[in-house]
């Protein structure tokens, strides 16, 4: 599998951003990504889509929309959409009808921030995810930098400790969003996890003094996704564009904090007698299948069936698990920074089904 660097859920000038396209495009270039989906709230921008190249260097960018009913008050239910071919926000009055509005346009939907909290200090308010009832979404963002920035600052000496010294923010997803796609996922829903910088590049200012806090460049190099595709980026655009959708769609992917370390060449893969899949896939077995993980650097690590732990090894960089009941299996990894566990690597699950031939 090829392996891509991708960095999702980016404000513009086109909405409540700092940078405008051609801003974010050149930190881009600068980065370690390969693909930067840019989401303005409640605009699908048009004409800006594009590959990009600089000295050797090249970048996906793409447009998606945040959507959420601006009519509603206090606000809820804030849906990513990424790869749909039509405006979507007049349907943000109903979280269902927006979702199935998107499926129809062979769009992808993820549940933003579904769990977070008010920051009263900046007048920020809580904007969780509260529409549960709902089907047919692709997946939930399981990790949100800015919901995270509200999690932890509750005082101003806190808001500028993380501004200066933002490598320290990132922890991990906030435990009611694992637990409620552990829940999900335990249902028997196919249910893709990705992350979010939700990035601004806020600026600040005191008199003569300015600073940029949390650019987008920081984004760039703190918590991604990390896609696995069949065939390298090729450089033409509908093709680049239909293999990280395709992938993203599929949850062929996993969470990295790269902030910590680098967490590319992480691999989780399950096999039996016949195949070999990744992340995101489906295999149906009637003896057993056997898990295998490998990581780029030792670390706590945990093989999740179903929301409950089945295996954990301490300063591990691999992992091999046999097992035989059908479900959701992912994993984890922690790096232990200053005495205290910090998240590092997420995955999206690997499926497994009973087969029933022969069974009776």
């Amino acid at each position: 599998m090829i392996e891509v660097v991708c960095n999702l859920h980016i404000h513009s000038t086109y909405s409540d951003g700092s940078g405008d396209y051609s801003d974010i495009a050149s930190q881009a270039l600068s980065s370690n990504v390969d693909v930067v989906i840019i989401t303005d709230h409640n605009i699908r921008v048009k004409g800006l889509e594009k590959v990009i190249e600089r000295d050797g260097k090249r970048v996906l960018i793409l447009t998606g929309e945040e959507v959420h009913d601006a009519n509603r008050m206090p606000q809820k239910n804030h849906l990513l959409v990424i790869g749909c071919n039509r405006e979507a926000a007049p349907y943000a009055y109903d979280p269902q009808r927006l979702i199935g509005f998107v499926n129809r346009h062979q769009g992808l939907t993820f549940l933003a921030h579904p769990f977070e909290y008010a920051l009263p200090l900046f007048n920020e308010k809580e904007i969780s995810w509260d529409s549960w009832e709902v089907n047919h979404f692709t997946g939930i963002e399981l990790w949100n930098g800015f919901s995270e920035f509200k999690t932890v600052v509750h005082t101003l000496p806190q808001a500028l400790y993380y501004a200066f010294f933002p490598n320290n923010l990132p922890h991990g997803p906030l435990p009611q969003t694992l637990n409620k796609w552990d829940e999900l996922l335990a249902k028997g829903q196919k249910v893709v996890a990705i992350a979010g910088s939700d990035a601004h590049e806020l600026i600040y200012r005191l008199g003569p003094f300015h600073k940029k806090i949390f650019p987008y460049q920081y984004h760039f190099s703190a918590i991604n996704n990390h896609l696995l595709l069949n065939q390298p980026l090729t450089g033409e655009f509908n093709t680049d564009r239909e293999l990280i959708l395709n992938a993203l769609r599929n949850g062929s992917s996993f969470i990295g904090n790269d902030l910590l370390a680098p967490s590319q060449g992480f691999t989780f893969t399950a096999e039996n007698e016949e195949r070999q899949i990744y992340s995101g896939q489906e295999l149906s077995i009637q003896n057993g299948a056997t898990f295998r993980v490998s990581l780029p650097a030792r670390a706590s690590l945990r093989l999740i069936h179903n929301g409950v732990e089945i295996e954990s090894v301490e300063n591990a960089d691999h992992l091999v698990k046999t097992i035989v009941a059908p479900g959701a299996y992912r994993v984890e990894a922690a790096l232990k920074i200053n005495g205290k566990l910090r998240g590092w690597i997420f995955s999206n699950p690997i499926y497994i089904r009973k087969d029933r031939v022969g069974l009776h």
